[in-house]
């Protein structure tokens, strides 16, 4: 397992920050390794809610099916992913008033197929990148909803 995690404050409440993280169509907007939203389900979000993304990484592009597993508004969701081979992840986005503005943390964790091996195999081939989109996509995110793009 390996896992990533980055904190930011934005200039904008928690129910906007929300708004903005939890809107799928929005994905394209401020995760760097986002590459298309493949499916998400209907109606509002609640623990059980679908979404399938494709992302990017290495030179590699994977599809992750995802469902939200844990919802509470303004506050903490929890995604859990399926990836190719068995490959897994949980990330979670946590929301908190500060500073006349909002704490966003974010945790991912990664769980690679073939045990131990692929654990090996994935660190190798992956380093630091994880980290470094996950403050990329950060930054990005505290730009499109200060500017209000």
């Amino acid at each position: 397992m390996s896992q990533v995690t980055a904190s930011i404050q934005i200039d904008a409440s928690p129910e906007k920050v929300w708004e903005t993280v939890m809107d799928p169509h929005q994905l394209e907007r401020w995760v760097t390794i986002h590459r298309g939203l493949l499916h998400a389900d209907d109606g509002p979000l609640r623990a059980g809610y679908r979404m399938d993304q494709r992302i990017h990484l290495r030179g590699v592009a994977v599809e992750v099916h995802w469902e939200l597993v844990d919802c509470e508004e303004s506050r903490r969701a929890v995604w859990e992913g399926r990836g190719p081979a068995r490959s897994g992840a949980q990330t979670e986005y946590l929301l908190k008033a500060a500073d006349g503005g909002t704490r966003f943390d974010y945790r991912n964790e990664f769980h690679a197929p073939l045990g131990p091996v692929g654990a090996l195999f994935s660190r190798a081939l992956v380093g630091g990148i994880p980290q470094r989109e996950a403050n990329r996509s950060l930054s990005q995110l505290k730009e499109q909803i200060e500017q209000g793009k």
